[in-house]
This record gives structure tokens, sequence and C-alpha cells, in this order.
């Protein structure tokens, strides 16, 4: 019986030598969004603000240890950041020079939260994700409020005041940790997506302008989340930062995504 035993153990042993057991499969990537304002506001957006001054001291104390602990903690393999395809050159030329000490950041989430992460995990370049082919498609919708549902047309404006004038108190008195801490809630995710809901019926039954408007911003942060999922395969660790608009839509996708995990950003900020 002994003797059997020891040819058990030595056939298993030429099996694995031999390559018959097959190798576990690397586990599903993980990603972690962080949904963020805009540093540096262009104005590009509906709703429109002067942003917190990241370049504060204080802040700046916040964004080095909060990006340390992402790079430590979660360990990235990959950055993602919302620029496109055509910057990548420009974007990562800069972060080069910005290893080498060469390039002071600038006042943009991409420079103090992306090139800070990326140096600190020891990543040679950063990735670009963003789609803008297709934007939010708003104007046929506003176009036919003005024409034919001036009542829409004058819930919506409320609305954008209310949503600014929200933003704007935040801004002026909350930290930076605090308002990463709210644009990565569930709550502010689902503020995000109601506006479009909301106008979603203007139009219904007659051209559908609303629901083909909010159709365009999801159909955009598909094509992100396409962009993800090439990037995030099996055993890599991927690092998302958008806007929180973006990252609202997002973190569904994510959710629903039976071939990739997602690692919660906010015990970390």
């Amino acid at each position: 019986m002994l003797q059997f035993r020891r040819y058990c153990l030595v056939s298993i042993g030429l099996l694995i030598s031999s390559g018959w057991v097959q190798a576990q499969p690397p586990p599903p990537a993980q990603v972690m969004l962080i949904g963020t304002f805009h540093f540096n506001d262009p104005g590009q957006d509906a709703v429109k603000t002067k942003s917190l001054d990241v370049t504060a001291a204080q802040s700046q104390r916040y964004l080095e240890v909060l990006t340390n602990r992402i790079a430590s903690e979660f360990r990235p393999t990959r950055i993602l950041l919302e620029y496109a395809e055509a910057d990548d050159e420009l974007l990562n030329g800069r972060y080069r020079q910005y290893v080498d000490g060469d390039f002071e950041l600038r006042v943009n989430e991409i420079y103090q939260l992306g090139f800070r992460i990326a140096a600190d995990s020891g990543l040679e370049r950063i990735e670009p994700f963003d789609h803008r082919e297709i934007e939010w498609r708003a104007e046929a919708m506003l176009d036919y409020a003005r024409a034919n549902d001036p009542a829409a047309l004058e819930t919506y404006e409320a609305r954008i005041a209310q949503i600014t004038a929200s933003m704007q108190a935040d801004q002026d008195t909350l930290t930076l940790r605090q308002l990463l801490k709210k644009h990565n809630s569930p709550a502010d995710f689902a503020a995000n997506k109601a506006l479009y809901i909301q106008t979603n019926d203007i139009g219904a039954g007659d051209g559908y302008s609303g629901a083909d408007a909010a159709a365009s911003w999801w159909h955009r942060n598909f094509r992100m989340y396409a962009n993800v999922q090439k990037a995030a395969q099996p055993g890599e660790r991927v690092l998302v930062i958008a806007g929180a608009g973006h990252v609202a839509i997002l973190a569904d996708l994510l959710a629903l995504d039976p071939e990739r995990a997602a690692v919660d950003v906010r015990p970390l900020l």
C-alpha cells in the first residue's frame, strides 16, 4: 500500500511538471471608479460653477495623502482618465516630465489625481478612455420645448438654476475631501441621473426629443464603458477617474458586468 501511494505521488508530480494539470485562470479584473467635479471648470456643462481652489495648502495635503493611499492600497495596474485618444501623446509626454521632476501639476483632476496616483503606483503611462463623438444632444429637446412646451422649458431652467446654486454652495463651503465623498455617494449618482429622466418626456409622442437627448448621454457613457472593458482584462486592477456625471452611469454598468469586480473608493476617501 505504501509503495502504491508513492507511485501515485510520483505520477501526480509528473502530471504537474508536464503541464497536464491546468493552471488556474487569473482573477477577474478589479475596477475602481472615482467621480470628481472639474477642478478647473471649463464651462462646457449645463451647470457652471466656480470650483474650489485645489492648489490651497489644505487641499494639496489631502491630495498627497489620498493619492498615496489609493496607490498603496488599490495598487492599480492601469489608470484610465477622461481625455481623448488624440491627446494621449501630449499628456503622456507631460506625465513623463512629471515623473522626472520637470512638470508642475496643473489645476485639473487629470494631473492632480491621475498623474499623482500613476507616479505613486510606478506606472509608465496613463491611458485615455473618453469618447466625445457623441455628446449630450439636448439642442433639439430645448428647441422643441421653446416652440411647443414652454412650461417644460421653464421647469428645466429652474432645475438647472437650482442644481447650479446647490453645487456652488458646496464648492464654497465643503473641503475637497467632503466634495469627493459627496460626488461618490449613491445619492449624488441618483441626482446626476435624475435630470435626464425628468426631461425624458419632452416631445413624447411628437418626435421624442427628450428621450433622444437622454439616450445620447447614456450612449456616450456606454462607449466610455466599452473602453473600460477593453482595458479591464483578467488580472488587471484598473482605476478610472472621470466627472461624477459619467461615473454615476459607469457604476451602474460595472455593477451589471459579470466579468469585472467593482472596488468601492469611498473607504479610501
